[in-house]
């Protein structure tokens, strides 16, 4: 389980799947009773004390009216592609559970920013930014490979690392049936490679949830 600062307040924490079930008794020990009201997201739970938890479903699982039905829901297993990106790199795969059934790793050089002046600087600007759109080209290529044949079957795309290398990759035409899939997760991952998909797999199915303490007194 991780948590971290949640902009607007509260703070958010990731719980696996198998876990939530245990969370949610430890909210009622440490807050007491609470009610659980179905939202778009998931599940609010608003204890007698004034904290609140807010349950957010991962992506693909369908929504629930109470705590049992969520957690079945994010218990089971569901076919997901996932799509990183970050500046040459991309990682693509299927994920079945927290398993990745297929999956492929692809890096091209990008040149780095560059500090000289003048023509120069925009000489080697135009160079870096054709080698990125050309390492945007392969990642795009890529996903049609893996992604698109799996199409049908999947619940969700998830993605991970730099937005807009992403919204690059899935501007390509050919992708289009993947965008409805495309959830409002973006994983903050490394620089794409075996390891980090393998993680992302995982990542993508834990349930965010944000948690906010009651409200001081006097």
């Amino acid at each position: 389980m991780t948590s971290r600062p949640a902009a607007g307040g509260g703070r958010w924490v990731e719980v696996d799947p198998a876990r939530v079930g245990r969370w949610v008794e430890g909210f009622a020990d440490r807050h007491g009773p609470h009610t659980t009201t179905a939202r778009e997201y998931g599940l609010l739970l608003t204890a007698d004390d004034g904290a609140t938890a807010e349950l957010y479903a991962p992506p693909g699982a369908p929504a629930s009216d109470d705590v049992a039905g969520f957690v079945a829901a994010a218990v089971a297993p569901r076919r997901i592609g996932l799509l990183l990106a970050r500046k040459g790199a991309v990682a693509v795969g299927v994920a079945e559970g927290g398993d990745l059934v297929v999956s492929k790793v692809d890096s091209r050089y990008v040149q780095g920013r560059t500090a000289a002046g003048g023509w120069s600087q925009q000489r080697f600007a135009r160079r870096r930014d054709n080698q990125a759109k050309a390492a945007m080209g392969d990642a795009a290529d890529l996903a049609v490979r893996l992604l698109l044949p799996a199409v049908a079957t999947l619940t969700a795309v998830v993605c991970g690392g730099d937005r807009r290398a992403v919204d690059t990759v899935l501007a390509d035409r050919r992708l289009a049936p993947l965008v409805p899939l495309r959830a409002e997760r973006l994983l903050d991952v490394p620089e794409p490679r075996h390891a980090v998909l393998v993680a992302a797999a995982t990542a993508a199915r834990a349930v965010h949830i944000r948690l906010r303490d009651p409200a001081p007194v006097g």
